[in-house]
């Protein structure tokens, strides 16, 4: 690869959101991205189908999170194999301070919006067969995938907001929220029994 092709992607993404930024989503081309990046625009396409792919990491995230589940070990259960492969997709973009500028234009543009949810679509087709190749039955590998998104979902928007944490301690954090909120503990024996200590003080 030539020389000033290094780090070509990178340099397109953040040319890209440089110009999503200071002249709006839908006045920036193709070609200014691949000008603004030092590249020609045929180059672009070599990483990206279209210019609103630049922000989502192209293809590269959902055969990465695949291959991670597909490596994760055989002792995890789906949801924990899940996790850990969704604790390191914030490996695919330059920064923090990116992903929050790229969140800003995302919720901006409505088309930005809906490709969204659609490459969230897209990551849960791709890693449903990854399950199931795990053992999980069709319609259960859904199901968690829909409930692990849900989790990275709520960890990244707290990720992005306290610079001290890493993703996959937040997703931790998030998954043991859902686990009280469907499996609370159960009260101790001197809280139910009808002569415990409360009841005898009455």
């Amino acid at each position: 690869m030539p020389r000033w092709e290094s780090d070509a992607q990178g340099r397109l993404e953040r040319a890209a959101l440089e110009l999503f930024e200071t002249q709006g989503f839908e006045r920036t081309s193709v070609a200014q991205i691949a000008g603004a990046a030092g590249l020609k625009e045929r180059s672009f396409y070599r990483y990206f189908p279209d210019k609103r792919e630049v922000l989502f990491a192209g293809n590269g995230l959902e055969a990465h999170l695949v291959a991670q589940v597909e490596a994760a070990d055989p002792g995890l259960t789906p949801v924990e194999a899940l996790l850990n492969a969704l604790g390191t997709a914030e490996e695919f973009f330059p920064s923090r301070e990116f992903l929050l500028r790229r969140g800003r234009v995302i919720a901006a543009n409505p088309a930005l919006a809906e490709r969204d949810l659609i490459k969230l679509a897209d990551i849960a087709d791709a890693l449903a067969p990854a399950l199931e190749r795990r053992g999980v039955g069709p319609g259960q590998a859904r199901f968690v995938i829909d409930v692990v998104l849900a989790i990275h979902r709520r960890a990244m928007s707290r990720w992005l907001a306290e610079p001290d944490t890493t993703l996959a301690e937040l997703m931790a954090q998030a998954t043991a929220e859902l686990h009280e909120v469907v499996a609370p503990p159960a009260p101790s024996s001197a809280e139910s029994a009808p002569n415990g200590p409360a009841s005898r003080g009455a």
